[in-house]
């Protein structure tokens, strides 16, 4: 009689990867809840890991600093975001809601690619070529050098990136793709972890830039362990809302460019295009006589944008009062709320606060902190800021408003789109030569900028 191998069932953390005999309702390792799945663990051989050189180790001094050579693709989004391109080599984990738009952002991408004379490999385990092809046609993206095939198994994928040897290579997405020698269905944490690891090590040896497109979890994160985005080197999200027509790029890890960039899109028939004026996205077009709402100048990464700050106040019937915020830091607008109420008398300390962004920006820089005051006292006092006034500014805990960076672009920035007048910390003003057509107004501390915002 001959007898079967008895299969082990283990339980790994989606997130960590770590492994526990039987189910746990919290990761021992990470910590994280209801992130255990069950797996079938068997004693296979395993194959031996994989080495990306055999150099031995020289002095960093001998070391020859070269620059990385880039795939400019024309996008200027995206290319921004990037840090001036894809780098040759280089491999991209590209994540976001389902129907968010990354298949067609990244199809676009290798149309762009392709049309520079350069191979690129679209594999597709998701969806049939049929279905790309219908997908490139609506996007115009139809190019000789753009090939498709619709695959799930990383031997087969490895055998096509070996042979073909492109420039571009997409994996869309990598929760469908499946190694032989493993146990596990595609998509738990083992599977996930070694067919990343070796078409990381592939990409690099053979100098093929790599997008992976990985699926998030209900909370955002890209699904799979965690150890899927230290392989990589850049991290990238694909946001927005799926009812609205905007998307925004942003970038939480890059070896070779700035995390602090955005790229912002825009969804219509043809594909994603980009958006030309930003600062039209954040800011209402009417805001004449609108109460608790200023325009702020805010910097991300080398873009200066102007942001909308809304806010509302009312009167707590019952209980502690709320405090609600979105696309700002709910910390600095508690500390806003005390030093309103200590050093200016306004009593906001017992109204609901609600504290808004326009258009799904994330302002965390301390220059928002004079905005969001200015927009508070505003909605408290039921008095408009005047409709051509922005401003910026840091607030301290003695109500003192502190000088920030790049004020200059800030101030020209405002003066581009229309505003007359700019309110700014004083010490920025000792160094910033004002441009004509704007007036410039020095405060401070807080009271002074309520005072110039006509709000008290």
């Amino acid at each position: 009689m001959v007898r079967m191998a008895k299969l082990k069932t283990v339980y790994a953390c989606q997130q960590c990867g770590a492994k526990a005999s039987r189910w746990v309702g919290k990761c021992p390792e990470c910590g994280e809840y209801n992130s255990m799945v069950e797996e079938v663990e068997r004693p296979p051989d395993r194959p031996a890991r994989h080495v990306l050189s055999e150099e031995r180790p020289v002095p960093i001094t001998e070391v020859a600093a070269t620059e990385r050579p880039r795939i400019v693709v024309g996008i200027g989004e995206l290319d921004r975001v990037f840090g001036g391109g894809i780098v040759i080599g280089s491999v991209a984990l590209i994540g976001g809601d389902p129907g968010i738009g990354k298949s067609t952002l990244i199809l676009q991408v290798c149309q762009r690619v392709a049309a520079q004379g350069r191979k690129v490999l679209y594999v597709s385990s998701e969806e049939s070529v049929m279905q790309t092809k219908l997908r490139a046609d609506r996007l115009g993206a139809a190019s000789e050098n753009l090939f498709v095939v619709s695959e799930t198994n990383l031997d087969v994928i490895r055998a096509y990136l070996t042979e073909a040897k492109p420039a571009l290579a997409v994996i869309d997405s990598i929760q469908m793709i499946y190694k032989q020698e493993l146990p596990g269905a595609p998509g738990t944490v083992g599977q996930v972890r070694e067919c990343a690891a070796e078409l990381t090590y592939l990409a690099k040896r053979a100098g093929i830039s790599l997008f992976i497109v990985g699926h998030v979890t209900k909370d955002g994160a890209i699904a799979g362990p965690r150890t899927l985005e230290h392989l990589v080197d850049a991290v990238f999200y694909f946001e927005g809302d799926r009812f609205q027509s905007f998307r925004v790029l942003r970038g939480v890890k890059n070896r070779f460019g700035s995390t602090n960039e955005i790229g912002i899109f825009e969804m219509r028939g043809s594909g994603l295009t980009e958006v030309a004026n930003p600062s039209e996205l954040f800011m209402s077009q009417d805001r004449h006589g609108r109460e608790g709402s200023v325009v702020v100048p805010t910097m991300v990464g080398t873009r200066t944008l102007l942001v909308e700050i809304q806010s509302l106040l009312n009167r707590a019937v019952v209980g502690f009062p709320a405090r609600r915020v979105s696309g700002v830091d709910l910390n600095r607008v508690q500390l806003i709320l005390a030093v309103i109420e200590r050093r200016c008398g306004l009593p906001v300390g017992g109204q609901d606060a609600f504290v808004n962004a326009v258009g799904g920006v994330e302002v965390d820089e301390p220059a928002a902190d004079l905005g969001i005051a200015v927009a508070i006292a505003s909605s408290f006092r039921s008095k408009p800021v005047p409709s051509r006034l922005c401003l910026f500014g840091e607030v301290g805990l003695a109500g003192e408003v502190r000088g920030v960076a790049q004020a200059a672009a800030r101030v020209i920035e405002a003066k581009r789109l229309g505003f007359e007048r700019v309110i700014i910390p004083a010490d920025s003003a000792r160094a910033l030569e004002a441009p004509g057509g704007i007036e410039v107004v020095p405060v401070k501390n807080l009271r002074e900028a309520l005072e110039a915002s006509e709000v008290i």
